[in-house]
């Protein structure tokens, strides 16, 4: 980890530890507890319907080139494990799930090029999540102290993310030098197949109805998202709404991102729901648990994922050391 990723690490590290003595370990705890571990294997499996259309996102791009859709679902939570478990950013998440990609016999080319595209349409797919939430939430985030001096310019900032996603892709398309510059940078791999991974880039992007399929997805998947926290907002015993739940996620999913450069969002997270869940008429400790409980939900799930890519990375290491050695 390079030392500004650390120290974010530890910032972040010390807001949660904050937040959670400033509130009260005792309160957050009890609101977590009202889950119980029939709950908690409920919040884990519920869980997995956002993965299963990050997933189909990624296969809208690839279905024509041996994509298959249950191995890129797998590869998406294998990505989103490393950044959510492992020292790393979301960056080296993406790093790692594209070589997951490519162990399931998707070639590199295409595992890389599609991942970049993929990050593109699921930013499309995010802004339009943000921008209904806003919609949805807009009053009660007007009628917020904390939050009303903020509104319009949440709203200016997405708006502003539109022609930043389209120059994003025009230079994507228009600029290959600079696309693999960028994929260079955020998956190193890919520059060892530059010529190839032009090529998919270019082809990818050459079928709009595959990229608004796949933004489409990705809309699904936040929408999802925030079903699944509606969902863990109730089994912990608070009182709020589908609508009110699609803006807390739409809002902390703006604030994940602007904050890339912290592993985990380690700290973010828990600030983020703390403070919107009085918005909503909760308590800043059900918010709170309610992250935490995600922390947990990403930890149970997380794990085994990383553990089998280490055994399936473990294998591949053992044969090719022995065919070395046979040979």
């Amino acid at each position: 980890m390079k030392i500004g990723a650390v120290l974010a690490l530890i910032v972040g590290l010390a807001l949660a530890v904050f937040l959670v003595m400033h509130i009260g370990i005792t309160q957050v705890l009890q609101a977590a507890s009202h889950v119980g571990w029939g709950g908690f294997v409920l919040i884990c499996l519920a869980g997995l319907s956002v993965t299963a259309c990050l997933g189909a996102a990624w296969y809208s791009l690839i279905s024509d080139r041996g994509g298959r859709w249950h191995l890129l679902a797998m590869a998406r939570q294998l990505r989103d494990s490393s950044s959510d478990l492992l020292p790393f950013t979301q960056l080296g998440g993406m790093v790692i799930g594209a070589r997951a990609a490519v162990l399931g016999k998707i070639s590199a080319p295409v595992a890389y090029a599609s991942m970049m595209v993929d990050v593109t349409t699921e930013l499309m797919g995010q802004i339009a999540f943000i921008l209904l939430g806003l919609a949805l939430g807009l009053t009660q985030l007007r009628a917020s102290a904390t939050l009303a001096p903020y509104a319009d310019g949440m709203i200016l900032g997405t708006v502003l993310l539109v022609p930043a996603a389209a120059a994003f892709i025009l230079l994507q398309r228009k600029g290959t030098h600079l696309a693999e510059k960028l994929a260079g940078k955020l998956l190193p791999a890919a520059v060892q197949h530059t010529e190839a991974f032009s090529q998919v880039l270019h082809a990818i992007y050459a079928k709009p109805l595959r990229l608004t399929l796949s933004a489409t997805f990705h809309l699904l998947s936040w929408i999802v998202s925030g079903l699944w926290i509606w969902l863990i907002f109730r089994m912990v015993g608070a009182e709020i709404s589908i609508f009110a739940a699609l803006t807390i996620e739409a809002l902390l999913g703006a604030l994940r991102s602007a904050t890339v450069f912290i592993p985990s969002a380690i700290g973010v997270q828990e600030a983020g729901y703390a403070a919107m869940a009085p918005v909503f008429g909760v308590g800043p400790e059900i918010g709170l648990a309610v992250s935490l409980l995600k922390r947990a939900r990403d930890v149970a799930v997380g794990v085994p994922v990383l553990l089998l890519w280490q055994m399936v990375e473990g294998h591949r290491a053992f044969n090719r050391e022995n065919g070395s050695v046979a040979s």
